[in-house]
């Protein structure tokens, strides 16, 4: 085999394994930037790597996850510079995933596997926490529930659920109507978030490939 054939083979093959899975707008979204995604996805959440690789249909949701967590990016860019605690939060998570491992060398290991140091991992940190307050700002001021809904997430789920437990007679509506409104906030919530990345993928042209 000539080194020409043997160099486009390896070319092709580069081209297999990192093929584009999604693009938003002009910016491509890469098999491999989705694997690095489901990786670190695991480092934040479970304090490790991922000890198998994940099927089609895992990073099909991850690529979706992924293509979601830009669109934020970009609304949160527009938005301005976040409130101080978005890094306080960051960093108090990044606190956190050191404790989930054994060592700092450890941890350090893993980052260095996904290319990756400390200070881009609380970077990353502060891009969530920055999008999680563009999504309360946009969204919960019009996510706040009438009294109705909430007389009715008493009555209908939270008492069968409690009396399910067996824990004796429910507590009374005023004790629990608060934690009542935040569970029917966040439900509301989503629903708009749902819609509003809908919006998102269709005005900045986002496309998404099979894998």
């Amino acid at each position: 085999m000539t080194a020409t054939v043997r160099t486009g083979l390896a070319r092709a093959k580069v081209q297999t394994l990192d093929r584009v899975v999604a693009s938003i707008g002009e910016t491509a979204i890469t098999r491999s930037d989705v694997e690095r995604e489901y990786a670190l996805e695991a480092l934040i959440d479970q304090g490790r790597l991922p000890r198998t690789p994940a099927d089609a249909a895992e990073l099909a949701r991850v690529r979706d996850r992924l293509i979601d967590q830009k669109l934020l990016a970009l609304e949160a860019q527009q938005a301005g510079e976040g409130s101080p605690n978005v890094e306080k939060i960051a960093g108090e998570r990044l606190a956190g995933i050191r404790r989930k491992f054994p060592s700092q060398e450890t941890l350090d290991v893993d980052l260095r596997s996904l290319g990756m140091d400390e200070q881009q991992l609380l970077q990353v940190l502060e891009a969530q926490e920055r999008a999680l307050e563009v999504i309360n700002q946009r969204l919960r001021p019009g996510a706040s529930p009438d009294q109705s809904e909430i007389q009715a997430y008493y009555r209908e789920q939270f008492v069968p659920e409690y009396a399910k437990r067996g824990q004796g007679a429910p507590p009374p509506l005023a004790e629990v109507e608060s934690r009542i409104r935040e569970i029917l906030t966040q439900q509301k919530i989503d629903e708009q978030l749902a819609a509003w990345l809908r919006e998102l993928r269709q005005m900045r042209h986002v496309k998404v490939h099979p894998f």
